[in-house]
C-alpha cells in the first residue's frame, strides 16, 4: 500500500511501523526495570526519605531517572553515567589528536570511540554506586527509627554496586538500540519516558499542595497558563530557522543548461537541541550526589555551595549550558564543510564570495544564532529554582524537564515524518521503475 509521507500515515508504512512498535516495547522494558527494587533496601523508609527531600537535589535525580532512585531499582543509576562519560570523551576528541583522529576515520573510528564510552560508563557507575551504597547505610527515615538499608556491611555494597552498574549498562544497550533499530535517539527518549512517566504522580502532588494549603487554588489555573507560554515558547526557538539564500550558477553541459535555481540554507536558532541541559545537568549532578551521601565536613561545605536553587549552583549552571550550546553546535556543524560543498556544487550567498569568504559568513551567522538560542535554552532552565524554591512547584513542571519533554517529541515526529516521506519516495520509485530494468 502507498503511503503518504504524513505523520498521520505513518502506520501504513511496514518499516516505520515496525520501528515504533520496537522503540514502544524498549521504553515498554526500561519501565518495567524501574520497578524491581535492589535486594537490601528498606522501601518505606526509603519513600519517607524521599518524600521529605523532594524539592532536592535527589528529587531532580529522580525526576532523570524516570522515579527509579526513589524505588531505589536496580535502574537507580539511570542512564546519566553513560551522559557523563559521553561528554568527557566529546571533550577529548577536541584535545587528544588520537581521539580527533579516531573520530576523523569514519563509522570504524566513530565505534571504537563509542566502545570507549561505554567502558568509562561502567567506570562511572562502580565509582558511583559505591559512594550510593556507603551512604544509604548511615540514612535513616526522617523520624530516625529505620534505617534505608537493612543489613549494612561489604555484602550489601558490592550487591548494589554490581546492581546499579548493571541495571545502567542494560539501559545504555536498549538506548543504543533504539536508536539503531527504532525511531529517535534512544537516550534521549529514555530520560524522556521517565518525565512522562512521573508527571501524573507530579499533578497529584501539586493538587495535595493546594488542599493542604501550601499553594494556594488561585495560583493553579496561573501555573497551568504559565506551563503552556513556556511550551509555546520552546515550540517556538526549537521549530525557528535563519534561512540564508543560496544561488546556484547557471551552467551548459553539452546543450543544456543547468542551474540557476534559488534555494536556502536553513540554520536553526538552537542547533544543540536539549543537549546541552541534558548534559549541564549530569555533571551538576554528580558532585552533588556524592555530597548528599558521604558525611564528611569538607564534602559537606562543597555540597551545601553546589546545592539546587543556590546562587553558585545557578551560576555554574547556566554557564554550563552556554558552553555546550557552542561547543556541540561546534562538533555537528562545520561552516568550511558546508562552504566547501556549496562552491563544489555552483551554489553561492549573494553578495558574498564562494569559499572562505562564504564560511566566515556563515560561521559569524551561526554564532549569533548560537547565542540567541543559549540564552533561550539557560532562561528556560532555570525556571525550576524560581518555582521550586519560591513557589513550591514540582520539579516536573519547571523549565529542564518541559524543554526536554518538548524538544525531544518534535525531534522524534520529524524523524517518523522523514521515515515516512524517504519510504514513499523508494516506493514510489519500485512503482515506477520500467519493466526488464534491473
Amino acid at each position: 500500500m502507498a503511503a503518504s509521507g504524513g505523520l498521520q500515515n505513518a502506520a501504513n508504512v511496514p518499516e516505520l511501523r515496525r520501528r515504533i512498535i520496537f522503540t514502544l516495547l524498549m521504553l515498554a522494558v526500561y519501565r518495567a526495570g524501574v520497578q524491581i527494587p535492589t535486594p537490601g533496601i528498606n522501601g518505606e523508609a526509603l519513600a519517607a526519605f524521599f518524600a521529605k527531600n523532594a524539592g532536592t537535589i535527589f528529587g531532580m535525580f529522580n525526576m532523570f531517572s524516570g522515579g527509579a532512585l526513589e524505588n531505589f531499582s536496580i535502574f537507580a543509576l539511570g542512564i546519566m553515567p553513560y551522559i557523563s562519560a559521553s561528554i568527557i570523551f566529546q571533550l577529548l576528541t577536541v584535545v587528544i589528536p588520537q581521539l580527533e583522529a579516531l573520530s576523523k576515520e569514519g563509522e570504524a573510528g566513530r565505534r571504537k570511540i563509542t566502545q570507549y564510552t561505554r567502558y568509562a560508563t561502567v567506570g562511572l557507575s562502580l565509582i558511583q554506586g559505591l559512594f550510593i551504597s556507603i551512604g544509604l547505610e548511615g540514612m535513616a527515615a526522617p523520624a530516625g527509627s529505620e534505617m534505608i538499608v537493612i543489613s549494612p556491611g561489604w555484602s550489601f555494597r558490592l550487591m548494589t554496586v554490581l546492581t546499579l552498574t548493571a541495571g545502567t549498562a542494560f539501559i545504555m544497550w536498549l538506548g543504543e538500540q533504539m536508536t539503531e533499530r527504532g525511531i529517535g535517539n534512544g537516550i534521549s527518549l529514555i530520560i524522556f519516558a521517565g518525565i512522562v512517566a512521573r508527571m501524573p504522580s507530579a499533578i497529584v502532588n501539586t493538587f495535595q499542595l493546594v488542599s493542604s494549603g501550601e499553594m494556594t487554588l488561585i495560583f493553579l489555573p496561573i501555573l497551568l497558563v504559565f506551563m503552556a507560554a513556556v511550551i509555546a515558547l520552546i515550540i517556538f526557538f526549537e521549530t525557528a530557522q535563519r534561512r540564508i539564500p543560496i544561488q546556484y550558477a547557471k551552467r551548459m553541459i553539452g546543450r543544456q543548461m543547468y542551474g540557476g535555481q534559488r534555494s536556502h540554507l536553513p540554520l536553526k536558532i538552537n542547533m544543540s537541541g536539549v543537549i546541552p541541559p541534558i548534559f549541564a545537568s549530569s555533571i551538576m549532578m554528580f558532585p552533588a550526589t556524592i555530597g548528599g551521601f558521604i558525611k564528611i565536613d569538607w564534602i559537606q561545605q562543597i555540597s551545601s555551595l553546589l546545592s539546587w536553587g543556590s546562587p553558585l549552583h545557578t551560576l555554574l549552571y547556566v554557564g554550563m549550558i552556554v558552553f555546550f550550546c557552542f561547543f556541540y553546535t561546534a562538533v555537528t556543524f562545520n561552516p568550511v564543510d558546508v562552504a566547501e560543498n556549496l562552491k563544489k556544487h555552483g551554489g553561492f550567498i549573494p553578495g558574498i564570495r564562494p569559499g572562505k569568504r562564504t564560511a566566515e559568513f556563515i560561521d559569524k551567522v551561526m554564532v549569533r544564532l548560537t547565542v540567541i538560542g543559549a540564552v533561550y535554552v539557560s532562561a528556560v532552565c532555570i525556571l525550576p529554582t524560581i518555582l521550586i524554591n519560591k513557589l513550591n512547584v514540582p520539579f516536573y513542571f519547571g523549565g529542564t524537564a518541559l524543554l526536554i519533554v518538548v524538544g525531544v517529541a518534535i525531534d522524534t515526529i520529524s524523524q517518523i515524518e522523514s521515515h515516512a516521506v524517504s519510504q514513499n519516495y523508494d516506493g514510489f520509485l519500485k512503482s515506477g521503475r520500467i519493466k526488464g530494468r534491473r
